[in-house]
């Protein structure tokens, strides 16, 4: 291998906000840390978003504004500069860097990421969009040398799919808790209902869309409220914003229930919440309810496909609940506020997902790891 030659070039188009965003905001410092040579290749107008990046990080403008324009760039990176490995995440994004390593012909090693349950995404996708990504699926993952995904339920799901036996999809834990993290969660929050002596708070945190499932905590919460005083925030910005309020109107719980839009430092809510609440229909490896744990916060979690099943260790550090059961999951918090879980045990319990062991993991994965950082 030439001296000069690119360890890894990552090829991501994403919202800017997203959690493909913040886990490579998180990996990529960490990977330069180990003095690796990285190439951040970028869409026009997409994330991920970056601050200072470290000296043997550079970025590369592919002169395109959508992934599906991309190919023909990408096709030219690849023959000039060869890179070890190409890392990319999400479907659309991941089939074109296959084909363009074939249109190269060039011997890097194409990594594919995939961070949610396959099938329980394309559940509410129409007939076409959901069978012509599953047949892509099986035709392109095939030609990755890595695939990976954030869960074991996730790997089972896309192996499935994919039509390929389990052993060729490698599960690494997600990089959640950074260096920062304990300083962000002790930072002090600007909001009334935090207040000593004030009711305990609920927390929710995520895209405020269908696949979340924040109507269910709401009722849960209307539920709860008639038997308790407490409050429920609902941090996150999306486009059932209108419909939640709406319903938390319809539901008599409106004075006790705020949604504050984006939180730029979520830590320091979850460090002072009561509970923390994951509704989600769906997930590949919820970040959220593994950093409310970091907090030392009390968690309830839909048992959803996939990922809180393993975070929780099959409900031993919070209760798990059906998806959609409002009563259940009203149950289950009440039961948190009364009982909660030992702080010390839920932080042991994500210890797996520091920034460290989770870029160890990613480049034992990916055919870079040479000693340690």
């Amino acid at each position: 291998m030439s001296s000069s030659r690119t360890d890894l070039a990552l090829f991501l188009a994403t919202s800017g906000h997203s959690g493909v965003d913040r886990i490579m905001r998180n990996l990529v410092p960490e990977f330069a840390r180990w003095g690796l040579r990285i190439d951040l290749l970028r869409v026009k107008g997409h994330g991920p978003h970056w601050d200072d990046l470290p000296h043997n990080v550079r970025t590369i403008d592919l002169g395109v504004s959508h992934v599906n324009t991309a190919l023909s760039a990408l096709v030219r990176y690849l023959r000039r500069s060869r890179p070890e490995v190409l890392l990319s995440d999400k479907d659309k994004v991941n089939r074109t860097a296959l084909t363009a390593r074939a249109l190269a012909r060039v011997d890097t090693r194409v990594a594919v990421r995939i961070g949610t349950t396959v099938s329980k995404n394309l559940e509410r996708r129409g007939w076409w969009a959901r069978n012509g990504q599953l047949a892509s699926i099986r035709l392109f993952y095939r030609h990755a040398d890595c695939i990976l995904t954030p869960s074991e339920g996730a790997a089972e799901d896309l192996a499935r799919i994919a039509g390929l036996p389990l052993k060729a999809v490698t599960v690494v834990p997600s990089p959640v808790l950074t260096d920062r993290f304990d300083a962000m969660a002790e930072a002090t929050v600007d909001h009334p209902w935090f207040a000593p002596g004030e009711p305990p708070v609920i927390l929710g945190i995520g895209e405020l869309c269908a696949r979340k499932d924040f109507a269910t905590l709401l009722k849960a919460f209307a539920e709860l409220r008639r038997d308790r005083p407490c409050r429920l925030i609902i941090g996150g910005e999306g486009r059932q914003r209108d419909k939640l309020q709406q319903l938390a109107r319809h539901l008599g719980v409106s004075d006790d229930v705020d949604l504050p839009g984006f939180l730029a430092n979520p830590y320091a809510y979850m460090r002072r919440a009561k509970v923390f609440a994951l509704t989600s229909i769906c997930e590949g490896m919820p970040v959220v309810l593994i950093e409310a744990m970091a907090c030392g916060t009390s968690v309830v979690s839909t048992d959803c496909p996939s990922g809180p099943k393993e975070v929780l260790g099959d409900g031993r550090y919070g209760p798990l609940v059906p998806v959609g059961d409002s009563s259940a999951l009203a149950a289950k918090i009440a039961d948190m506020l009364d009982s909660p879980t030992s702080p010390e045990a839920l932080r042991e319990a994500t210890m797996p997902y520091t920034v460290t062991n989770s870029a160890r993991q990613y480049l034992n994965a990916l055919g870079l790891l040479r000693g340690e950082g």
